[in-house]
This record gives structure tokens, C-alpha cells and sequence, in this order.
């Protein structure tokens, strides 16, 4: 989110210290992360110590917090598990919102600073014992399975209806609705493919493994002293292991099908037999998903002045050369269902 909440930050810095037991003197906003439903601070103590904070309007799932914590509690020292509340939470409620605080570490994400080698292959590590986690069965059950769900190529249907019969004022809307026609073609194949590898993998033996399933770059924080953690643990997923595998060579780091760094995780991740029909059906779902988010965003609201135009500039983005798209349909071309 890259506009502050209208949020008092007395009531924030009480509630922290209400449910926490810190002397917050201060919380700064940090216009940052790419969900516009959460806002994140830097809180101060009084003792010099400080806090990352995460405030999470809507809907809240503890998988979220508890995932990442069971994880951590593994050994798996990439993540970072959120701090515990003094009846032993790891959220707190405030209003219409999830209080989630974590350590604050300095560093800067994967869009922000290039990925040393030894980060490409650190990053195979994290998700192969990630994929390899015996998941408790009390957690389990909270964490949803694949289920190739239509439901983002649906929502692109109906929005490429609406732009067809609408004609819209605002002026973001404007670009994504003159933007949506211009790449009619390529929305339509990628709704058809997905479709088409959806039904194909439905129908096949599942081998699901836990998975980030958001693991973009930007949910990368590298550190200042050069230490990689994998964040943001908002949708958790029993799927197959390809749902975070297509991230890496997806052009999102301009990285292609078969490039360094997508090498250089393999490395880590040690020999694996990729689906790659799964692969591709998982970059098309992301793209589209992403279509789906930025026309509810822009289409449907007027609201959230500067995220509304970060939202279209990154729309615009996933279809220039070498990047998501592009990626998608290079796998698109080795894969075997037609």
C-alpha cells in the first residue's frame, strides 16, 4: 500500500502496546509492498529497539501467521516468524484490523536490488525444504488445497464484457480499458490455455507439496548484511510443487525460461522432474489473476490514488518483451497439451 490508512497513530501505538508490552514511541509509515490492503510501519520503542508492523484491513486467515511460524520453529532460517502477543497471539485485532509484528530487518526486495548468485541458490534450498515440510495435521487442515479453480479466468471475462460495453471517465480506467482492447489476443489465449491445462491437470494423480504460492521477488528481502528471507505468507497452498517453481525463469526478474539465475536456483533445489504443463498453466493463472486484480481495482472503484496508477504500470509491465507473458508463452511452446 502506498498511501497511509486513515488510521490515528495514537491508536496504533496504543494497541501495540497494549497487546505486545512495548514502549512504542513512534510509528512511521513505509509506503511500501505491492497488496493494497495492507500498510506497513516501522515501530520505534523507547529502548531503541525496532519493530516491523503489518495492518491487514478485511479479512484475515491465521494460516498466514501460522505457517510461517511452524516453518521457522523447523529451522528453516529464511523466515521470519511474527512475534507473539502477551497471551501468546500472533496477531492482534484493532477495529477492522490484524495487527501482525515481526523483527525489523533492514534490506531492500528482489524489484529493488539484484540477487548475488549464492541468493539464486539459497532460494532453491528455501523451497526445497519448504515442499519437503511434514505439515502437522491440526495445520493442514486449514490450508486449502489446489483445486485449478476458474475463478480469476471468469472474472477476466467479464471484465473484457464490461470494458466492450463501457466507457469510462476516470482516467486510469481510461489506459486499462484502451490497454485491455489492445491486448485482446493475448488475454483471450491465456484464458483459453489455462482452461485447457486446467482441466488436463485436474485429471492427473496430484503430488501436493506446501507452497508459498506468492513468490515474486518482490517477497524476497535481502538484508544488509546480505541475508535472504522469503515474506509474506498471505495465501499458503497445498498444490503442486510447480505453483511456486514457475517463478523462477518467469521473466519477473527478467529472467527467461532456461536463464542464469532460473540455473542457479536449480542448483539449490537439487534434480527434480518439472511438469511443465503444470508450469505453464501456473504463469498463465498468475497473469490472469493479476488482470482480474488490477480491473476490480481500477474498473469498479475511483479510489486509491497513487496505488491505482502503481497497479496499471504494473499491468502494462507484465506484457512487455522478456517479462511474465513473454516467459509464459516460451514455456507454453515445450509443453504437451493442446
Amino acid at each position: 500500500m502506498l498511501e497511509k490508512p486513515d488510521l490515528p497513530e495514537r491508536l496504533i501505538i496504543t494497541s501495540v502496546q497494549t497487546e505486545y508490552g512495548l514502549q512504542i514511541n513512534a510509528v512511521i509509515f513505509l509506503p511500501l509492498g505491492y497488496d493494497v490492503h495492507t500498510a506497513v510501519f516501522r515501530a520505534d520503542t523507547t529502548d531503541g529497539k525496532v519493530y516491523f508492523l503489518k495492518l491487514r484491513k478485511g479479512s484475515f486467515d491465521l494460516i498466514t501467521v501460522a505457517v510461517p511460524e511452524f516453518l521457522s520453529s523447523l529451522g528453516v532460517q529464511s523466515i521470519i516468524a511474527p512475534l507473539k502477543t502477551l497471551n501468546g497471539r500472533l496477531f492482534a485485532r484493532l477495529g477492522d484490523y490484524t495487527i501482525i509484528l515481526y523483527p525489523f530487518i533492514h534490506g531492500e526486495d528482489g524489484y529493488q536490488v539484484k540477487l548475488a548468485d549464492y541468493h539464486w541458490v539459497e532460494l532453491g534450498q528455501v523451497f526445497k525444504m519448504v515442499h519437503a515440510a511434514q505439515i502437522p495435521p491440526s495445520l493442514a487442515r486449514q490450508i486449502p488445497c489446489e483445486m485449478y479453480d476458474p475463478q480469476w479466468r471468469d472474472s477476466v471475462k467479464r471484465f473484457a464484457c464490461q470494458i466492450d460495453q463501457e466507457t469510462f471517465n476516470d482516467p486510469t480506467a481510461k489506459q486499462l480499458s484502451s490497454f485491455m482492447k489492445s491486448k485482446h489476443q493475448e488475454i483471450s489465449h491465456m484464458v483459453l490455455r489455462a482452461e485447457q491445462l486446467g482441466t488436463a491437470l485436474r485429471q492427473q494423480p496430484q503430488n501436493f507439496v506446501l507452497c508459498h504460492s506468492d513468490a515474486h521477488p518482490g517477497n524476497y528481502l535481502i538484508s544488509d548484511s546480505g541475508d535472504l528471507y522469503l515474506v509474506d505468507w498471505d495465501n499458503p497452498f497445498f498444490a503442486p510443487k510447480e505453483r511456486d517453481l514457475m517463478f523462477f525463469g518467469s521473466g519477473m526478474c527478467g529472467d527467461l525460461p532456461g536463464g542464469r539465475e532460473e540455473n542457479l536456483f536449480y542448483q539449490g533445489y537439487g534434480l527434480v522432474e518439472v511438469d511443465l504443463n503444470a508450469l505453464v498453466y501456473y504463469r498463465y493463472e498468475r497473469i490472469i489473476q493479476d488482470v482480474a486484480e488490477f480491473c476490480k481495482q481500477i474498473l469498479l472503484t475511483s479510489t486509491g490514488g497513487a496505488d491505482r496508477v502503481q497497479s496499471y504500470s504494473y499491468f502494462v509491465s507484465s506484457f512487455s518483451p522478456g517479462n511474465v507473458f513473454d516467459a509464459a508463452i516460451r514455456t507454453d511452446l515445450l509443453s504437451g497439451i493442446r
